[in-house]
């Protein structure tokens, strides 16, 4: 054990002896034991934790990490067909130079004083994703999609003076119980049944469920079972028609093959940045957006920073800055419309260094293939003896597949493929019973016909071997 008064932390800032007793002599205090006094005694952990002491070398340490790291299996070294709200996108290698810039890198969130480039990099991000949903107001980035779903849940009620919100049973699970539990305990939630057979919201439930309390209905399109809503605009005119609102969640790599939110009637446009140029890791990295249409009271209730464009001093000259600070719990803790944290508001650059890269020929041309691709998965899959596609219909990205008639679980033929070099799709049977053994498999850009033809014959090889 290193004596503490002796040991300098590589790791730790200001663990210097002298610019630790600097500190303490600030503060008015002999030790850092002071700082912790008003700690009750029988709550304090006596004794020294079980821990390994530390790697001083840096090399060491890098090394340490590395071998860790090297446990696990991703999507670099395992043909990956997991999507369902992280997927497997091309990563140009300018988003990673780009978001690793000092500029962005160090000073991403804050005050004027740190700004160096970020409030126009923000405005240009809301501008294109403004562009491409079809509205021209759109928040600084928050944590994920179903932040932004909650928040804009939250926004629609105060917009529409109304405690009540429809959301779509055909949802992702863990982004319902987020939404469900950020509007608690005011309002209150209904949720639509889906078709069985097209996977698609069921029009006649949500008719069913809209009354004069309902603030707003919520839906996605493309949805998490991978179906296209084709009655996306019944769906918004139901609810305009029973006085609410409507918030549409958007996968926005399909946009450049999907009609725009906006476009359609939609009040609210919502979804992750990740397809964007962002790295799948352990879930990550994600990053929500909200859209609105540009109207006070849609903006007002904004939670969110906003980025505009404004005249300067210089006649001519223009200047990037925060859009009605006072509504936002930077400007008031107490009286925020709602409160908010750093975020991501790096990954939001990134996102619009892709969009601005790719362009509209180029998310057209994205959707298109991805699309592609996933109809010929699908045949192909569904040519397997006793395996199905039990869905009806045109999918995006993501689709369902069934297992019940090859006599398998999705677990074991997960664990199959795995040894195969496959992450096999994500497995939907307990989250939606009603499909059986059936697990959700996502095709990108990133899967070549060699690689469905793998799947494929991998797949055949497990459950019919």
């Amino acid at each position: 054990m290193i004596a503490e008064k002796n040991f300098v932390h590589p790791y730790i800032p200001n663990s210097e002896p002298a610019v630790k007793k600097e500190m303490l002599d600030f503060l008015g205090m002999e030790s850092s034991e002071d700082i912790y006094k008003e700690i009750p005694d029988e709550l304090r952990f006596k004794g020294e934790m079980d821990l390994p002491g530390p790697i001083l070398s840096e090399a060491r340490l890098q090394r340490h990490v590395e071998e860790l790291l090297l446990k696990n299996r991703s999507a670099k070294d395992t043909l990956c067909f997991l999507g369902g709200g992280t997927w497997n996108h091309y990563v140009p290698a300018v988003c990673d130079t780009i978001g690793a810039r000092d500029e962005f890198l160090t000073a991403y969130v804050g005050e004027t004083y740190s700004d160096h480039g970020k409030f126009q990099a923000l405005f240009e991000t809301a501008s294109m994703i403004g562009e491409l949903t079809g509205f021209n107001a759109a928040g600084n980035p928050t944590y994920d999609w179903a932040n932004a779903a909650a928040i804009a849940c939250r926004m629609a009620c105060r917009t529409a003076g109304r405690q009540e919100v429809v959301l779509p049973g055909n949802m992702s699970p863990s982004r319902m119980k987020v939404v469900n539990n950020y509007l608690k305990p005011e309002i209150s939630v209904k949720v639509a049944a889906f078709d069985e057979k097209t996977g698609r919201l069921d029009i006649e439930s949500l008719k069913g469920l809209l009354t004069d309390k309902t603030a707003v209905v919520y839906f996605e399109n493309p949805n998490y079972l991978g179906a296209i809503e084709t009655e996306a605009r019944e769906i918004i005119r139901l609810a305009k028609d029973a006085g609410a609102l409507a918030i549409a969640g958007v996968d926005p790599s399909a946009l450049g093959v999907l009609e725009a939110p906006g476009v359609m009637g939609a009040d609210y446009a919502v979804g992750d940045y990740q397809p964007l140029g962002l790295h799948m890791g352990f879930g990550g990295s994600l990053s929500g957006f909200i859209c609105t249409k540009d109207e006070e009271r849609f903006v007002a209730e904004y939670p969110l920073l906003l980025f505009g464009l404004t005249d300067t001093v210089e006649e001519g000259e223009y200047g990037f800055g925060e859009v009605y600070f006072e509504r936002t719990s930077y400007a008031s803790r107490e009286k925020g419309k709602d409160f908010i944290g750093t975020t991501t508001a790096l990954h939001g650059i990134v996102a619009g260094v892709y969009m601005a890269l790719m362009g509209p020929k180029g998310f057209d041309e994205l959707g298109r293939g991805i699309m592609m691709r996933s109809t010929y998965a699908k045949k192909k899959l569904g040519g397997i003896g006793g395996v199905s596609i039990p869905l009806e219909g045109v999918s995006y990205c993501d689709f369902i597949v069934n297992f019940d008639n090859t006599g398998k679980t999705v677990e074991e033929v997960n664990a199959a493929l795995l040894q195969n070099g496959i992450f096999g799709g994500r497995d939907i049977s307990g989250d939606f019973p009603v499909f059986g053994q059936s697990a959700l498999y996502s095709i990108t850009e990133m899967h070549s016909k060699e690689d469905i033809d793998k799947l494929v014959s991998a797949v055949q090889a497990v459950c019919n071997g």
